[in-house]
């Protein structure tokens, strides 16, 4: 059996390329990659956070010798430009990316017929085109080193209608369908695609759904209201943005090595799958 222990941490010496990483989830996967050893190239379009969440880290794991690094990289995923040139500045100044984690994305909730065609437009620009753009430049340098590993986080709204949520459930649906194309064609160059799929997760994003004192009861329990349509959650909680990153770190790392173009739900059960 191959020895995944590494010096300093699991991911020492490796470069990990994380979106969205300025708050919730992708600040939760950066910061667990780079406890882990990493260098993490945290990117994300509010340049303040991300630069916030990388001093944090930076202040947090001073004393711990095995800890990697968080560097901030502004970025607009829906801009293919300058995301070519901030993958070429990362491996030009970090290393060769080793991993990417594709978390960036935007919630526009409404019914079908009152969504804009701005929504829907800037819906697509960021959960499905911006993985389209970080995949395709980190993968295309990826494939002559016969290596890598990508990972997408989805949602489980993916895989189970959800009112008002059409522009984000299906642009949820297409990363992760092209997440498992790009699985299938990077095969045999080594390089492993795989998808997350977070249910209800403690995040900005998730608070901003909230209304009134029982709303975490409401999430939990389910409600049957003709405008929700949804189960609970089985587990009785609702997930950390931690608990999201743990899957994360799994499915990037050698632990791995076997799965590829999977798409793994961390929702409590409550998809019932």
């Amino acid at each position: 059996m191959p020895d995944h222990r590494a010096p300093g941490g699991e991911f020492a010496g490796r470069v990990v390329l994380v979106t969205g990483a300025g708050q919730g989830i992708g600040a939760a996967v950066a910061r667990a990659f780079a406890a882990l050893g990493a260098t993490v190239a945290a990117t994300d379009r509010a340049a303040d956070a991300v630069a916030a969440r990388a001093a944090e880290f930076t202040r947090e794991f001073r004393a711990d010798p095995g800890a990697g690094r968080i560097i901030a990289h502004p970025l607009d995923v829906t801009d293919a430009g300058a995301v070519e040139e901030t993958v070429d500045r990362v491996e030009r100044e970090l290393g060769p990316i080793g991993v990417l984690v594709n978390v960036a994305g935007i919630l526009r909730t409404a019914p079908v017929l009152e969504l804009t065609d701005r929504d829907w437009a800037d819906t697509f620009a960021v959960n499905t085109t911006g993985v389209f753009h970080l995949s395709r430049a980190v993968v295309a340098r990826m494939t002559p080193r016969r290596t890598g590993s990508v990972v997408t986080v989805a949602s489980n709204a993916a895989g189970i209608p959800r009112p008002r949520m059409a522009a984000y459930a299906a642009s949820k649906a297409a990363a992760v369908m092209f997440t498992k194309c790009l699985g299938l064609e990077s095969a045999r160059s080594g390089i492993r695609c795989n998808v997350v799929a977070p249910g209800s997760t403690d995040t900005p994003m998730q608070r901003a759904l909230w209304t009134g004192e029982s709303a975490v009861s409401r999430v939990i329990d389910g409600d049957p209201a003709p405008d929700a349509y949804r189960t609970g959650i089985p587990l009785g909680r609702i997930a950390d943005p931690a608990d999201i990153a743990d899957a994360v770190v799994f499915l990037a790392s050698d632990r791995a090595r076997q799965i590829t173009m999977q798409d793994l739900y961390v929702d409590g059960g409550a998809t019932l799958r």
